[in-house]
């Protein structure tokens, strides 16, 4: 193992391949950008993506928002309620995902101009292998830069790029420099720009870890690589073990286009956390009419379906449990959720969200367990 500890960023290394070009792009305040672009007596007002607290009795949380309504310090996942403190002069707009989710498909479709191989993990947000491209551009820079003045000119939208030899640098790079910014790590400088980092900063390290890093004095991406394997793995388990292959500039998961949903979800973030299970009950039996609208329309049937839980503390547990056969009905869905609900929640710890999702995997767990 410290073969990883010493000279990781040589090109000889046979568990690093430096050779790949991959780009992340990140679209800018998406959900806000496209409201201000539609409406342009809205540019440089603080714009919050979320129905006005007045509306939702402080209930509602932030979608996003745009850089303007960062300035007072306002972010997603935040009450609708404290963001109205922050700033009462922010436009608030209950936002309009089926329009965003479109949008979002016009913005793919510059993505595969160029390449065939991207990887879309939300609906602002994507890897691109450009290794090889449809352009012919030996330069990953350029590429990026050609996709980002294209979505621009087509859709009059920004968003910024990170270019490296692997996903998990890209993805640092594109939130270095926002909004449409571009930087580039190459393996020559991968080692400097990871060192530098703050813990907080290294995707995957949550608010929790973050506390917990800093408590074992670990500030920076340096700090992190000073730590042993046995270490990382002994306090952080399996995100340890990937941590320190990250902070060495490893990763090797290829760019892979997802083209078929293999699952339905729905879940919802409360700005007042819940403490009575009776209102846990009514949010689950929301999700799952929802769901089982889904997949009626699209004629599937599920096979195993998964609670989320985040408490107050950001403790977040999953559980699953096989369906039987057939089962589609929001009756159906809503009684094994419930019964997860029964066994699994505690109320007392103060529910911070709720998630409900169906998959169609073919693997079925064979009673209720928790996901590892």
């Amino acid at each position: 193992m410290e073969l990883y500890r010493y000279g990781i960023m040589r090109f000889d290394d046979p568990y690093n391949d430096t050779t790949r070009k991959i780009v992340h792009i990140d679209m800018d305040a998406f959900f806000a950008s496209i409201e201000v672009r539609d409406d342009p007596s809205l540019k440089h007002k603080p714009v919050i993506i979320s129905k006005h607290p007045k509306d939702t009795n402080g209930k509602g949380i932030v979608a996003t928002c745009n850089y303007v309504a960062r300035q007072y310090g306002i972010h997603s996942a935040m009450s609708s309620k404290e963001a109205y403190e922050r700033c009462p002069k922010a436009v608030f707009v209950p936002g309009r995902m089926s329009y965003y989710r479109a949008v979002s498909q016009e913005v793919r479709e510059h993505f595969k101009a160029v390449t065939d191989l991207v990887e879309a993990v939300s609906v602002d947000e994507a890897y691109l292998d450009v290794t090889e491209n449809k352009i012919t551009e030996k330069s990953a820079i350029k590429v990026a830069r050609i996709v980002q003045q294209n979505i621009w000119n087509d859709l009059k939208l920004t968003c910024s790029a990170g270019v490296s030899y692997n996903k998990f640098i890209a993805k640092l790079s594109s939130d270095y420099k926002k909004p449409a910014g571009l930087t580039v790590v190459t393996p020559e400088n991968a080692h400097r720009f990871l060192m530098a980092l703050p813990i907080e900063k290294y995707h995957g390290v949550g608010a929790k870890s973050a506390e917990k890093f800093k408590a074992m004095n670990v500030f920076t991406g340096e700090d992190l690589y000073n730590l042993s394997f046995e270490t990382l793995v002994d306090v952080f388990g399996k995100q340890g073990s990937s941590l320190y292959f990250k902070v060495r500039g490893i990763d090797n998961r290829p760019v892979t286009p997802i083209r078929e949903r293999k699952s339905i979800g729905k879940e919802r973030t409360y700005g007042a956390l819940l403490y009575d299970i009776n209102s846990c009950y009514q949010e689950i039996n929301q999700m799952v009419q929802q769901i089982a609208e889904e997949l009626k329309s699209r004629h599937t049937f599920p096979k195993v379906l998964t609670l989320k839980i985040r408490y107050k503390d950001f403790t977040t547990k999953t559980f699953r449990m096989s369906l039987i056969a057939g089962s589609k009905t929001a009756t159906e869905l809503y009684m094994v959720a419930k019964q997860l609900l029964d066994d699994y929640c505690d109320t007392t710890m103060g529910v911070r969200l709720l998630g409900v999702s169906v998959s169609m995997t073919r693997t079925l767990p064979k009673r209720s367990e928790p996901l590892l």
